[in-house]
Formats: C-alpha cells, structure tokens, sequence
C-alpha cells in the first residue's frame, strides 16, 4: 500500500492544517458578525465653517491680522504694553525696521497658520539683504531673535545659501522647491507647526515639526527642527512652554516688506 511521504512530523502538518481551518472558521464568522462592531459615533468633530475662500479664516480661527488695526499683536521685548508699531495702510501692514519686530499678544503651542506677504516691486540688494524677513513661529527670547525661524525672503531670481531661502526653517535643511513669485506679487505661507516637549527637568521629549506650503507648493514636509534658529552655531533645545509668534524686522538695507490677512487655528 501506498504511503503519502510527509517533507516535515506528521504532528506538524496535522497542526498546520488546524490553525488553517481555525482561521477560515473566523474569517467567515466575522463576515457573518456585526459591522457595527468596528464603528464609533464618539467622539463627534467639532464644526468648522470654512472661509468662503480657501485663504480666508474659517470659524474657529483667531484673525492676527485683518486689515484693519494690529491690537493682536505688541512691540517685540520684555514691555508687554509696548503697541506695536508697524504701519497699517490699504489693508496691509508694512515693517518699519526702525520700530523693530511685533510678536502676538498671545502665546501658542500647536497650531495651524496662514499668512501672506509682498516683497516690493522695486525691491534692491542681494542675497540675504534683499527683502528679508521672518515668521518666528514661537519666538522665545526677549531679546533679539531667539526662537523658530521660517524664512522670508526675495528668493526669485536671488541667489543664496540654500539653507537661507525662503520656504526653509533659516539654516537648517534645504526646501523641497522654490515656488516663489516675482516681486510685486502676494505670496502665502500655510503652515503647521508642533512645538517641542520636554518634561519637568528640562529634557527633550519631542523635537519640533513643521509642515510648510509655500504658494500651494509643499516645502516642507513634517521636517524635524534640530533646535532654534541660530546664525552662528548648532542647533540646540532650551526647555520652553507655549509662546508668541513674531514677525521680525530684519536690519537689511532693502525696501521694507509688507504682509496681510493673516489668522491662526489652535491644534
């Protein structure tokens, strides 16, 4: 009589066609079960009104800047009641270098943020002194520029260090395009930023992380920060809790910049 010829133990293939037939069992009872099983009705997203463009602020969003006054914002420095003092006009505002930078009056962790600005048609200079700017998405410090920095910048036509363009945290990595137009024209950053954690002595728990679109192009893309911004040295992270956003009035010698329409979701 013939005999099959097993290639591994009789208990092992007896075994193997058990779990087999054990898991067909329960594919086809959990086709037969209940989907509701796997469904959840809790908890319900808040509603969100959406602008009635994709640029304007939706419901829940905190408006910095509309066009109007600039009583969201105060002169950058340890003067909490310093008003800010860049020029409002036409609905836009304008930096006055001399006045210094303006933080936001209120402080920030996780958020969404939209904001647009112009570099001057009649911009002049080079590299990095040619309509320089930027957005500190948590500014840290009292003094100086301590904090976040995403670049603003005449990167059209306009060479310089990669790393120092705009669409990049200054000096650290290189963006994923360079979507800028020319000067004259409004441009738009959309951005997400999550701030770093640390824990109760001071170690890093999370780094920070940014996602960036700059004129609908993305830029960068949940990039991982290495610490604050630095112009001279490496990156490192000081603990700090939630903080301001800034824009900053850089010490160029070309044309001021101007920015518009700008608000802020909380995450």
């Amino acid at each position: 009589m013939y005999k099959l010829a097993l290639p591994f133990p009789r208990k092992i293939f007896f075994l193997s066609l058990s779990v087999l037939t054990l898991n067909t069992a329960v594919n086809a009872q959990e086709k037969k079960g209940d989907p509701e099983l796997t469904e959840f009705y809790t908890p319900v997203p808040p509603i969100v009104t959406p602008g009635k463009a994709d640029a304007q602020p939706p419901s829940d969003a905190l408006v910095l800047f509309d066009g109007k006054n600039l009583d969201q914002w105060r002169a950058e420095g340890s003067d909490p009641n310093k008003a800010a003092g860049w020029n409002v006009h036409d609905g836009i505002v304008t930096v006055d270098k001399k006045a210094g930078g303006i933080v936001t009056r209120q402080s920030f962790t996780d958020y969404q943020l939209h904001i647009e600005y112009r570099i001057p048609k009649d911009i002049t200079g080079s590299g990095q002194a040619r309509g320089n700017s930027g957005i500190f998405l948590a500014s840290i410090g009292n003094n100086g520029d301590e904090g976040y920095e995403l670049q603003v910048l005449d990167s059209y036509n306009n060479k310089t260090y990669t790393n120092g363009q705009a669409g990049r945290i200054y000096k650290q990595g290189v963006p994923l395009a360079n979507p800028c137009r020319e000067p004259g024209e409004w441009q738009d950053y959309n951005v997400i930023w999550t701030a770093p954690r640390f824990n109760d002595d001071g170690i890093l728990i999370s780094p920070a992380r940014v996602t960036v679109f700059l004129n609908g192009v993305l830029v960068q893309n949940n990039f991982v920060l290495s610490g604050p911004t630095l112009y001279i040295g490496i990156p490192h992270y000081t603990k700090h809790g939630p903080a301001p956003i800034k824009l900053q009035a850089h010490g160029d010698k070309s044309e001021p910049i101007s920015y518009r329409n700008i608000w802020v979701r909380k995450l």
